[in-house]
């Protein structure tokens, strides 16, 4: 296990930072993950001396050797969080401890140096700190976060790698779907698959959204906004979409979500709607939900509303399923079910509402 570094991170601020006129301008509509903040957070891991010169850099080009480990046999991680900009104007971070968690789970899979989570928050931190005014306005988004790290030993061979990166950069995000659209449209894979059990479908991992492209580029091709897979082994369970977890209302007041059995992403904004559903007196059911009883339960009416989760999509109503045979379709409307919880999610991430739950963290 890695050791936590005792020294502090040394901040080189960017020399020519763009005007506020221009930022203020690249904010009013930044879409996602286009319009970059100016800093980056890096820190370097050696075998045998652990993670040390953690700075705060001008965001720039990384340099790599085409040796790379990273290039070669993948061993890279990410995350994915937010900062968001509170009544009064005050950064604030939401559940930043587990992203630190799941990113040394993701790490511990794919045999990289594990980052102590002291680190992973001072690094975030450190970054909101520097770039806090590219965080939009509430009404337009959030600053999206995104560390990661990447395997730097310049060696052929498949070996864990001796030396890492962890890198955190930052970017404005307005919607990751847009408000115009209404409810998705999802295309049902029935052919590839993005993980299977024993692979790396817990891990956070460049290569699990790489297997979900060509599915993703046909969904793109029938009209849809985005893609959910199905089981490896019978093709019948529903798992995961292309970069979220899905969540399905039913008649009786319960929420319906497939278990976390190896194969589906532990979603922190999945976990967190959970738990207000809960205290929202929901009855929450983690189980298996095969294609077939969902399509059945829309039929009947059983099923009221489906609804995909995540950092980035943050809660978003889908208003069809789509296949090779034909359509499912669900509500042309945001449901009452999936607009309470979100509501409810954005008002305490945004520090508009009494944090029950202890997951807001001001950044000081």
């Amino acid at each position: 296990m890695s050791q936590p570094i005792k020294t502090a991170f040394t901040i080189t601020p960017k020399a020519d930072r763009i005007s506020a006129a221009e930022r203020e301008e690249l904010l009013k509509a930044p879409g996602f993950g286009r319009v970059f903040s100016e800093h980056m957070a890096v820190v370097t891991y050696t075998e045998g001396k652990g993670w040390h010169t953690p700075e705060i850099l001008p965001r720039q080009p990384l340099q790599l050797d085409p040796a790379a480990s990273v290039l070669h046999y993948a061993q890279e991680i990410f995350e994915g969080m937010k900062a968001y900009r509170s009544p009064t104007g005050e950064p604030l971070l939401f559940r930043p401890d587990a992203n630190a968690r799941r990113f040394r789970r993701s790490a511990e899979r794919m045999a990289m140096a594990q980052v102590p989570e002291e680190l992973f928050l001072d690094a975030v931190k450190q970054l909101v700190k520097i770039d806090a005014d590219w965080i939009p306005a509430p009404e337009v988004g959030t600053l999206y976060i995104r560390p990661f790290m990447i395997a730097t030993e310049v060696a052929l061979g498949v070996k864990p790698s001796a030396e890492y990166k962890f890198i955190v950069i930052a970017c404005a995000a307005g919607d990751y779907f847009s408000k115009d659209a209404g409810p998705v449209t999802v295309w049902v894979e029935e052919n590839t698959v993005r993980a299977s059990r024993g692979g790396t479908g817990e891990a956070k991992c460049g290569g699990n959204y790489a297997a979900s492209l060509t599915a993703q580029q046909e969904a793109k091709e029938n009209g849809c906004h985005q893609v959910l897979f199905l089981d490896a082994s019978e093709r019948k369970w529903i798992e995961e979409m292309g970069g979220m977890n899905i969540v399905a209302a039913l008649d009786d007041g319960s929420l319906l979500t497939p278990p976390l059995k190896g194969t589906i992403l532990h979603g922190i904004t999945r976990d967190s709607l959970l738990t207000l559903a809960r205290s929202q007196g929901l009855t929450v059911r983690e189980e298996p939900y095969a294609i077939d009883q969902l399509y059945a339960d829309i039929a009947s009416g059983r099923l009221r509303e489906l609804f995909a989760c995540g950092t980035a999509a943050v809660v978003t109503p889908i208003g069809t399923l789509k296949t090779s045979k034909g359509e499912h379709v669900i509500s042309k409307e945001t449901g009452a079910v999936t607009a309470s919880l979100r509501q409810a999610l954005c008002d305490m991430q945004f520090g508009r509402t009494h944090d029950t739950q202890g997951w807001v963290h001001t950044v000081g």
